[in-house]
């Protein structure tokens, strides 16, 4: 029997990295019956395998699922209340953005925030294509995630532009890279690890919206040391079972006004005397953000 770590999984197989190598594996029967792992086994999960035998062949089979420490999940497609986990384990959720072309759908950016708070996983925000809308525009539309606290890197494939630091974030740790397609997380990998020869496509002019390049997770060992997590692009992204009542604290910048409120039990979204929907309207925090939580809260940005 053998420990390790899913790589990928594809069509019920899955390449688990164990100290003897990668080998590919299906679930036992057991396995597949569990209710929580059963089709739930994805990209970072630690599993223990073993040859079994299968007519007159022998195969590897997952048959122990180890209990995760973090799980990146959303709300599976489709009306059916059900979470699909994404990748487990992970130390880190990058969220990368394109400064333009296809342009930053912020709101998108928030629910990720959201998801990686509800998940307790520390969320980094890359901003790249910084060449295409230049530096100054960036920074301008990503500074309110700057002000409320956010780590923001600024980088451009392209140009090379912040591959350092996107390299040191990533060294040692295991991280998933999240974001809609064709903002360049493929790119940028390639750039972090030259050689990787990930598979980039174009940006579609007619919906500026980016191809999907990466079809299913995959978890690449980096030689620096660690772990990331390539995800499929996003094209939309629903909240999983994140309570109403917490949501408020998901959102840094509100957290000195928590408490001033005119009612104890205020939601932020309707009430008079409420803090935080005056410091919106001063100015002192974002509106935009505020209205991503208005939204989020009242269940109108499921889009």
């Amino acid at each position: 029997m053998l420990s390790g770590t899913v790589l990928q999984g594809l069509g019920g197989v899955y390449e688990v990295q164990t100290p003897e190598g990668v080998v590919e594996a299906v679930l036992r029967g057991r396995i597949k019956r569990d209710e929580r792992t059963g089709a739930k086994v994805v990209v970072g999960d630690r599993v223990d395998v073993d040859e079994e035998r299968a007519g007159e062949d022998t195969v590897w089979a997952i048959v122990k699922v180890h209990d995760r420490t973090t799980v990146l999940a959303r709300r599976a497609p489709g009306k059916a209340p059900r979470p699909k986990a994404i990748v487990a384990n992970v130390d880190q959720v990058l969220i990368v953005f394109a400064a333009a072309h296809p342009d930053p759908h912020l709101r998108m950016l928030d629910r990720f925030l959201v998801i990686a708070a509800d998940s307790d996983i520390a969320p980094l925000i890359i901003v790249n294509k910084t060449d295409r809308a230049g530096m100054d525009t960036a920074r301008a539309i990503f500074a309110p995630y700057e002000r409320a606290g956010y780590p923001v890197v600024y980088t451009s494939a392209k140009q090379n532009l912040g591959v350092d630091a996107l390299r040191d974030a990533l060294c040692g740790r295991l991280s998933a890279l999240m974001g809609p397609s064709g903002v360049g997380k493929s790119s940028l990998l390639n750039a972090v690890q030259p050689g990787l020869g990930l598979r980039v496509s174009a940006i579609s002019e007619a919906v500026n919206k980016g191809r999907h390049t990466t079809v299913t997770a995959q978890l690449i060992p980096l030689e620096c040391g660690g772990w990331v997590a390539d995800t499929p692009g996003l094209r939309e992204l629903g909240l999983w079972q994140v309570e109403r009542d917490q949501l408020q604290f998901y959102f840094p910048e509100f957290e000195p006004l928590l408490g001033g409120c005119r009612y104890p039990t205020c939601t932020h979204t309707h009430e008079p005397g409420c803090a935080v929907h005056a410091a919106a309207e001063s100015g002192e925090i974002h509106f935009g953000r505020y209205d991503s939580y208005r939204r989020m809260f009242l269940g109108e940005d499921e889009e």
